[in-house]
């Protein structure tokens, strides 16, 4: 099982690329082999996983995730590539299908069709990544540009998607490379999520996929004041359907209970459990991103994982 962590940049930060390119060196000196950036309204997770690439050489950086509805693939196929070309190789794509109780406020519109706009942007990004070219007509995606659309340098690019419902689990393990699901606990990984998304690889015709297992983290000897400040980060999923289905497949009465919290030696033994349920890979997600924090424990947890 490999390890990576999610890094964002510090509260304090005057320059939020210099600080997310000074941690993620830093953490790759302690033996971190891969960092995950989410996608912020404020910065671009792609071209920040580009600078961080090109300047922290063999450093693994991807994106943990960047929603699909609100960017054509044509886009994200041009951003991907000029990142996987700064990191030589060292970048992985991560999507997702967003939050209509976030996307509706911050862009005045919907995307209801939500599965349909995932398969039509997977094949679009994979008809550019492995031909060099696409034509495209679908119910919800075109893409047929003149124009060169392959980078030099820019490819292969791993693609995962954050999927974590039936549907969305059959479109990722035909057109994506693995899921990358947050607040999956291990026994719905290892009864749902990896069958599902294996079958559907299986039919395809591809590789086993990869399944890499997001997880909240915080690191504390007071495990209930650390669980009372991880219901207070934590709570807002409960409110998103794709997200109370997991909690409730998982059969547990909070979300914070989806949260690795306590000593080291404590969490360690929590991340475990999500390998011998089957997850490939696991994320480290910080709870605590205060300027407080010691954030080089993490990644030391991290590289021991």
């Amino acid at each position: 099982m490999s390890a990576g962590i999610i890094l964002m940049a510090r509260p304090d930060a005057d320059n939020l690329v210099d600080d997310v390119i000074a941690q993620a060196k830093r953490a790759h000196q302690l033996g971190v082999t891969q960092v995950w950036l989410p996608q912020q309204q404020n910065y671009d997770a792609i071209a920040l996983a580009a600078l961080v690439g090109a300047a922290v050489p063999g450093l693994g950086v991807g994106t943990s995730v960047v929603p699909i509805n609100p960017r054509h693939p044509l886009i994200v196929a041009s951003l991907a590539q000029t990142a996987q070309a700064a990191a030589h190789g060292n970048f992985s794509l991560g999507l997702g299908l967003g939050a209509r109780l976030m996307e509706r406020p911050a862009f005045g519109t919907d995307w209801p069709n939500t599965i349909t706009r995932l398969r039509e942007h997977l094949t679009i990004l994979a008809s550019v990544f492995d031909t060099g070219g696409v034509d495209f007509h679908g119910s919800e995606l075109s893409a047929s540009p003149s124009w060169p659309v392959q980078v030099p340098g820019g490819t292969p690019i791993p693609v995962y998607v954050a999927a974590m419902g039936p549907k969305a689990l059959r479109v990722t393990g035909e057109l994506a490379d693995g899921t990358l699901p947050y607040l999956a606990g291990p026994r719905t990984i290892e009864e749902f999520i990896v069958p599902e998304i294996s079958k559907a690889a299986t039919r395809a015709g591809r590789p086993a996929p990869r399944v890499i297992a997001a997880v909240p983290v915080l690191l504390s000897d007071d495990v209930e004041d650390a669980r009372a400040a991880a219901a207070q980060q934590l709570s807002f999923y409960e409110a998103i359907p794709s997200y109370r289905n997991v909690i409730a497949r998982e059969g547990l009465a909070s979300v914070v209970d989806l949260a690795a919290i306590g000593p080291e030696e404590s969490v360690a033994r929590q991340l475990r459990r999500y390998r011998d349920a089957g997850a490939t890979d696991i994320i480290v997600s910080p709870l605590d991103r205060s300027v407080s924090v010691d954030r080089e424990a993490l990644w030391r947890l991290t590289a021991a994982l």
